[in-house]
Parts: structure tokens; C-alpha cells; sequence
């Protein structure tokens, strides 16, 4: 039998406060989403406090202008992630159920859904506040790592969203019934509780590419190397490397429920065979890729 880890004994709250019947709970998910959100602010606010990283030596926004973007980015973030997820992953059966499309605390959030409602969000600020959008879309592409990284450690430590069954030596033992459940014996471990599933640590993998890696280039892109003074050129490197990070790691998460049945375990969006396929994610990171290598060979041609 192979090796692999157990899951650790984490909370997927932080704290929680109880008065009476009335109960509190800080999770780690909201606090990456705070924690991330503050952390872009202050880098934005930090990067148009430098004017001679932009073009011309002249920041696209002042400082103060900072704090209605990040209110327009949330309002993006919440609006748009929900409605990705209900439209990419499960429009049958929020069709069938509306009333539960703004239930956002039972769960389900699309990145995807995400960036397009922030890239929505983001144009009406810079129309509103007569902004170049190219320069806001680079300044928002430098930190959005962060909350990417701290996002997807939080799907870890909530026991959420874990790869496919595997018998590498770092395969996670996730709890609950559904990661539990391993169809075939790719994963199966003997331990002291009997057989059990061990998984791809996706979330962790995605920490590593979407968090740290992507957020190394792209600072290093946007404060050592001069990118925000092409505008365009930075947030088609984000895509590019978002997409390729995400594509790649599809190949071992295991894709959402609604996709997986008899002549489709393994939940393809796209199925060819069994085995062979794309998933949602990879669908939806295709046209991300092509539009991030568009970007950056367009805009740095144009800086040549």
C-alpha cells in the first residue's frame, strides 16, 4: 500500500463568538478575501505614489482614487464570482431553484466568474473617474496573486476542493464522504481506520503557481523590469500565466460533481473518452491564455 498524509487538524474558523443563540464565526476563506483585498490597496497605492513607474512618469490615478477602486473590485468579486458559478457550473439547477442564486453563504464561487465581474466593475470606476482602464487593469493584475494564493490555502485548511485520487507520497487523507470516495484503487491506503482515499493537494498546488509564482513575476515585471509603462503588456502576462498555472493543474483537481457520471468519472466539461477530455476550468482558461499571449505580443511590439 502506498504512503500518504493525513489531513491536519484544522478549523476551518479562525474564532467564533457566541452571545445567546447569536453566534460569530471569522473563516479563514473571509479573512484571505479581506487580507487580500487590503494588501492589493496599499501595493496600488504604493505603485501610483511612484510616478516614474508609468508611462510619461504620471500615475494613472492619485492615491485617494485607490479606495473607490477597491469598493468597485469587491462589489466585482462577490457579484461576479456568484454569478460564474451558477452560469459555468450549475445554471439547471439554479434555474430551478433562483431564489437560491444570492444565497452566497452556502458557497460556490467561480474565479472566472470572478475576473470578468472585477473587469466590469473596474471599467465603470475608470469611466467614472476618467482613468486610463489599461493602466487600472495592470496595476490590478500586480497584486491580484495574493488573493489567489491566500484564496486557495484557505480551500485547503477547509478541506475544499482537492485533486483527483493518487498514490504520489504526498497525497493527502481529505475528510468527509465525498473525497472519501475513490472509484477505482488509484489512492487507496491502509491505516489504522482501515482503507482510505488519498488526493492530490490541488490547493496547494495552486498556492505554489497562482500565489507565489505568478505574484514573483508580476511584481518583478511591474517594479524591476518596467512593464506598467506599457500599458496592456502586465495584465497579458497575468492572463497567460494564469491560464497556462490553471490548465496544468486541472489535470490533477478533481472537477466539480455536477460533470462526473457512469460514462464520465473522471467530470469532463468536455468528455472524448473517459480518460481523455477538458475541464470547465481548462474551457474557461483557453480563451485566457490566447488573450494574454495577444496582449503581451501586441502591446511590447508597440513599446519596441
Amino acid at each position: 500500500m502506498p504512503f500518504a498524509i493525513p489531513f491536519p487538524d484544522l478549523s476551518p474558523e479562525l474564532f467564533a463568538i457566541e452571545i445567546g443563540s447569536f453566534r460569530f464565526a471569522l473563516r479563514w476563506y473571509a479573512l484571505a478575501y479581506i487580507a487580500g483585498l487590503l494588501a492589493g490597496w496599499w501595493l496600488i497605492v504604493q505603485a501610483v505614489k511612484r510616478p516614474a513607474l508609468w508611462p510619461g512618469d504620471s500615475a494613472p490615478m492619485q492615491p485617494a482614487q485607490v479606495e473607490g477602486l477597491l469598493t468597485a473590485v469587491v462589489l466585482g468579486v462577490i457579484l461576479g464570482g456568484r454569478l460564474g458559478y451558477v452560469l459555468f457550473y450549475q445554471p439547471g439547477y439554479y434555474l430551478q431553484n433562483p431564489a437560491e442564486i444570492l444565497m452566497v453563504w452556502q458557497g460556490g464561487m467561480a474565479f472566472h466568474g470572478g475576473l470578468i465581474g472585477v473587469a466590469v466593475a473596474a471599467f465603470i470606476f475608470c469611466r467614472m473617474n476618467k482613468v486610463p482602464p489599461l493602466q487600472v487593469a495592470d496595476a490590478m493584475s500586480m497584486v491580484v496573486p495574493i488573493g489567489l494564493g491566500l484564496g486557495r490555502l484557505s480551500n485547503f485548511i477547509n478541506g475544499e476542493l482537492w485533486g483527483r485520487p493518487t498514490d504520489v507520497s504526498w497525497g493527502v487523507i481529505f475528510p468527509g464522504p465525498a473525497a472519501q470516495d475513490c472509484p477505482g484503487p488509484v489512492g487507496i491506503v491502509a491505516t489504522e481506520l482501515g482503507q482510505m482515499c488519498a488526493r492530490h493537494p490541488s490547493q496547494l498546488y495552486q498556492v505554489a503557481l497562482e500565489g507565489l509564482v505568478l505574484g514573483a513575476v508580476m511584481l518583478w515585471l511591474a517594479w524591476r523590469r518596467g512593464w506598467l509603462k506599457t500599458p496592456g503588456a502586465l495584465t497579458g502576462m497575468f492572463f497567460t500565466i494564469y491560464g497556462l498555472a490553471r490548465f496544468a493543474v486541472e489535470f490533477v483537481r478533481q472537477p466539480d460533481a455536477q460533470f462526473v457520471g457512469p460514462e464520465n468519472p473522471i467530470g469532463f466539461a468536455i468528455a472524448l473518452s473517459p480518460s481523455v477530455g477538458l475541464t470547465m476550468g481548462q474551457l474557461l482558461s483557453l480563451p485566457m491564455i490566447a488573450l494574454g499571449l495577444w496582449l503581451v505580443a501586441s502591446r511590447r511590439r508597440g513599446a519596441a
